[in-house]
């Protein structure tokens, strides 16, 4: 992402809760505020709640973003996200935290966040706004932006630059491969190729004729 002068785009704080589950899918964002009494006359209630609709948007293509309002408080827990397994989410993220962690984890669905908690989240914050841009871990995050999460954590790609990103990344991991298994025949320090610079770029062109050459024998 820099490499297009872009910001950083990984949520800072939020980790994989089930390591292992890899993520894909566009935003759904959902915004907590701080609890104040007289928000509660504003504040839609039941199935009007801003973070019950932000549920029912959810689907497979859909990853849920929570912006918490610190890093331990509660978005939520089993009873809730049984609607999300229910919708079959793609997963769900949070610079807060979540509560029961043990039954979530047999929902399969993957989870990123601060850490899990027993506290709850009603007295300190309250839901309040869906599809909105957030600040989720010091990250803008809009409706319909990328989210893309493995072990390593989650990142936020918005969908202006998507294609030319994954094509950056696809070559990247290809020059890293070659460098890889030049390193492996050849030992010697990794800052002959990295960073990138132009033996590094020399060397995957040359493998890559290389196999060219093969390939066509």
């Amino acid at each position: 992402m820099s490499i297009l002068h872009w910001p950083q785009t990984m949520i800072h704080g939020s980790r994989p809760l089930f390591p292992g589950r890899k993520m894909c899918g566009f935003a759904v964002t959902l915004r907590f505020v701080l609890f104040r009494e007289d928000l509660l006359e504003d504040l839609p209630k039941g199935s009007a709640s801003a973070e019950y609709r932000a549920f029912e948007l959810c689907d497979p293509e859909k990853v849920l973003v929570a912006s918490s309002v610190g890093p331990w408080e509660s978005i939520g827990g089993d009873i809730k996200f049984l609607r999300l397994y229910q919708k079959k989410v793609a997963g769900i993220v949070t610079d807060g935290s979540i509560r029961d962690s043990n039954s979530i984890r047999d929902y399969q669905i993957p989870v990123y966040a601060h850490s899990s908690t027993a506290k709850q989240g009603p007295g300190v914050m309250l839901p309040w706004s869906v599809n909105e841009p957030i600040n989720c871990g010091g990250i803008l995050v809009r409706e319909g932006d990328i989210i893309l999460g493995d072990d390593d954590g989650v990142v936020v790609l918005p969908q202006k630059i998507s294609s030319e990103v994954i094509d950056i990344a696809n070559k990247r991991i290809k020059i890293e491969e070659v460098v890889k298994n030049e390193l492996k025949v050849n030992p010697t320090s990794p800052g002959k190729y990295y960073p990138f610079n132009d033996k590094t770029e020399e060397l995957y062109n040359q493998k890559k004729k290389n196999k060219k050459k093969s390939s066509n024998l």
